[in-house]
C-alpha cells in the first residue's frame, strides 16, 4: 500500500482507516458499515500481501461529515478533496 500523507491526515476528524480481514467480501462489508455513517472516499480492491494471511483494505473517512439518507444514495466522498 501507499504510504499515507499529510494531505490524508491534515485535519482533525479526517481519518486513515486500514481493514484486515479473511476475504474480500468481509473486507468490503466493513468499508460499507463506515460508507453508511461518514463521508468516505471508498477502496475499489483489496491487497494481498504475500506470506500474509487474507486481505487489506484502506480508505479514508471524514468524521466531520455525517452523512443523512440523501447523501448516503449518492456514494462516498473523498475527505481530502471534497
Amino acid at each position: 500500500m501507499k504510504p499515507i500523507t499529510d494531505a490524508h491526515v491534515a485535519e482533525p476528524g479526517l481519518v486513515v482507516v486500514e481493514i484486515a480481514a479473511a476475504d474480500d467480501e468481509t473486507a468490503f462489508a466493513v468499508q460499507e458499515l463506515l460508507a453508511a455513517r461518514w463521508g468516505i472516499a471508498p477502496a475499489d480492491r483489496t491487497t494481498r500481501e504475500p506470506g500474509e494471511p487474507g486481505v487489506r483494505l484502506r480508505c479514508f473517512l471524514d468524521l466531520r461529515q455525517r452523512l443523512d439518507a440523501e447523501h448516503q444514495a449518492e456514494g462516498g466522498l473523498d475527505p481530502v478533496t471534497g
